[in-house]
């Protein structure tokens, strides 16, 4: 069984950090992506940062220069390090794990339909 833990959210001030953990187990291949994404209030759910066993790593554009993604083999964790964060950075950030082969052949890693498995997410809010 595919699990996937989120971990790290909370309420923070606009202009703080945060760091974001995900703990991946069960997965049946040692190659992967796992990417996160995030959904807002009455938003739909956007992918922002993925990264793969062998080291490819990938930023929605609009987060390039404030989020940080890198990954622990050791813990199979990845760490999402959010910095200057803003109000409009408030949503549920949730992490999800696929075959790398999956997203080499996708238009981009960010398509939700790529992805089977789903941590339970943790939210993050920023206040003004």
């Amino acid at each position: 069984e595919v699990q996937l833990v989120e971990s790290g959210g909370g309420l923070v001030q606009s202009g703080g950090s945060l760091r974001l953990s995900c703990t991946a187990s069960g997965f049946s291949s040692d190659d992967y992506v796992i990417t996160w994404f995030r959904q807002a209030p009455g938003k739909e759910r956007e992918g922002v940062s993925g990264i793969s066993t062998d080291g490819s790593i990938y930023y929605e554009d609009s987060v390039k220069g404030r989020f940080t993604i890198s990954s622990d083999k050791s813990k199979n964790t990845v760490y999402l390090q959010i910095a200057n964060l803003k109000p409009e950075d408030t949503a549920v950030y949730y992490c999800a794990i696929t075959y790398s082969g999956v997203v080499r052949i996708a238009t981009t890693p960010f398509i939700s339909a790529l992805y089977d498995d789903w941590g339970q997410g943790t939210q993050v809010t920023v206040s003004s």
